[in-house]
């Protein structure tokens, strides 16, 4: 579909929020992936909260991405 102009629809959505938490424990974002209630789930739900209230998300469905990383597991020996 086009608009009057001949410009796109895409144009008039909202780009996606990216939000980076960085990098947190493994057994974490398996809790996250799961849906299982935990820090990091508050996190992002705290998160969600702040952007709707400084009117960052829009009205409409805009998409958030949360990216988040696993650290790295400690090598308890070095041989």
């Amino acid at each position: 579909m086009s608009n009057a102009d001949g410009e796109n629809d895409a144009q008039d959505t909202n780009p996606p929020i990216i939000v980076d938490l960085g990098k947190r424990k493994a057994k974490s974002v398996k809790r996250l992936r799961k849906g299982k209630p935990g820090r990091l789930i508050n996190e992002v739900q705290e998160c969600i909260e702040e952007l709707r209230s400084n009117d960052v998300i829009s009205e409409s469905a805009q998409p958030v991405v949360i990216i988040v990383r696993e650290k790295p597991k400690r090598k308890m020996w070095s041989w």
